[in-house]
Parts: C-alpha cells; sequence; structure tokens
C-alpha cells in the first residue's frame, strides 16, 4: 500500500484518478448520445431508435459500476488525503449522476415506443429546448469537474432555472388543452412524463455542479458567496 504524500504515491494516485476522469467522460458522452437519441426518436417516431436507446443504457449502468469499484479501490490503496478523497468521491457520485441520467433517456426513449404513431397534441417546441439545455449544460458541467471551477459550476447550475420555466409553460399549455378534450389525456400525459424526464436531468446536472463545488471548496450545495 502506498501512501499518496510519498512521490511514487503521488504519481499512482494521479494516474488512476486521471484513468476515472476519462472513463468519466465516457459516461456523460453516452448519457449525451442516449439523449439525442430519444429526442431523435421522438421526433421521427423511429422504434429501432428508440429500442437502441433502450439496450444502450446497459452499458452506463456497467461503467457506473466500474467507477465505483476503481474509486474504493482507490481510496484504500492510495490513503488520499482530505482533498483528493473529496475529488474521488464527487467522481464517483458524478458517476452516479450520470446513470440515473442515462435512465431518464431510457424512459423517454420508452414512452416513445408506448407513443407509437399517434398524433402529439401540440408541436414539439419546448421538449426539444429543453433537451438541447439539458445536452449544453452536461458538457459545461463536466468541465467545471476537470476544471475544478466552482465559480463555473454556479454559473451551470443557475442555468435549471430555464429548464424549470420550459416545463411549467409545457405544463401549463397541456393541462389546458387535455382539460378541452379528454380524449387527449393519454397521449398529453406521455408528452408531459417524456418533459419531467428532461427535467429530472437538468436536476441531476445540478447535483453535478454541486460536487464541483464540495470538492474544490468542501462547501456542501450552491451555496453563493
Amino acid at each position: 500500500m502506498e501512501n499518496s504524500s510519498s512521490p511514487s504515491g503521488r504519481r499512482a494516485l494521479d494516474t488512476q484518478f486521471a484513468a476515472l476522469q476519462d472513463e468519466l467522460l465516457r459516461m456523460g458522452t453516452l448519457v449525451d448520445e442516449a439523449i439525442a437519441g430519444s429526442m431523435q426518436a421522438l421526433r421521427t417516431r423511429n422504434r429501432p431508435l428508440a429500442e437502441k436507446v433502450v439496450a444502450g443504457d446497459a452499458a452506463l449502468n456497467r461503467l457506473r459500476y466500474e467507477v465505483e469499484e476503481a474509486c474504493l479501490t482507490l481510496i484504500a490503496t492510495q490513503q488520499p488525503a482530505a482533498s483528493d478523497l473529496r475529488a474521488i468521491l464527487a467522481l464517483d457520485m458524478i458517476a452516479v449522476e450520470l446513470e440515473r441520467m442515462g435512465d431518464h433517456a431510457e424512459g423517454i426513449a420508452k414512452i416513445v415506443l408506448r407513443l407509437g404513431d399517434d398524433p402529439l397534441i401540440k408541436p414539439l417546441i419546448e421538449i426539444p429546448q429543453m433537451a438541447e439545455h439539458c445536452r449544453s449544460m452536461l458538457k459545461q458541467s463536466l468541465e467545471t469537474f476537470l476544471a475544478r471551477d466552482p465559480a463555473a459550476a454556479h454559473r451551470v447550475g443557475d442555468r435549471d432555472d430555464e429548464i424549470d420555466h420550459l416545463y411549467r409553460k409545457l405544463f401549463d399549455d397541456e393541462v389546458a388543452i387535455m382539460a378541452k378534450d379528454p380524449g387527449a389525456v393519454a397521449r398529453g400525459t406521455y408528452l408531459l412524463w417524456i418533459a419531467h424526464n428532461l427535467e429530472r436531468i437538468g436536476d441531476r446536472i445540478t447535483n453535478i455542479c454541486e460536487r464541483v463545488i464540495f470538492m474544490t471548496t468542501g462547501q456542501i450545495g450552491m451555496v453563493y458567496p
């Protein structure tokens, strides 16, 4: 067992942590592809693409547990100092958030399969916008982790309000439509479930930002100066 305070221990810790970061970025790419795929499947009613998104969630699940095991091994073998320990724990928790985002994207794809060829009760306006915000925020949140930049993490986390605003607008519009046309309730509910999954992805990206802040400052939550 090597202590991270020794030169050789420091090198080993840095090398192994860099490898874990690469795995985390790989998970981020898979999540981004799952969100994009589920949205494309929704727009085009592409059942094979929706099924591909559903099947692809297994890879994210596997990576999450591999990262968790590697983090535990790194802690046990390298005895990291406090700042390194926070970084390892943050990485592990971010991997959990990414895996759950994959679950939400999978959920969207499953709803697309249930929708079939039924017409939508309103044009796809807010949902694609929510998805683009999610994809952009996800990329930026992982960049703040790599840069260890708490100020940038605050800015990314604040963008969740944009997703929440779009979700509320969609919810209000659909409730009004369904109140006038009870026959549209099932189709409207499917779209609300899709939007809810995207809203939850936004929340989980905010959680990533909170982990970055904790890793770099020791503060818990979106704490502002």
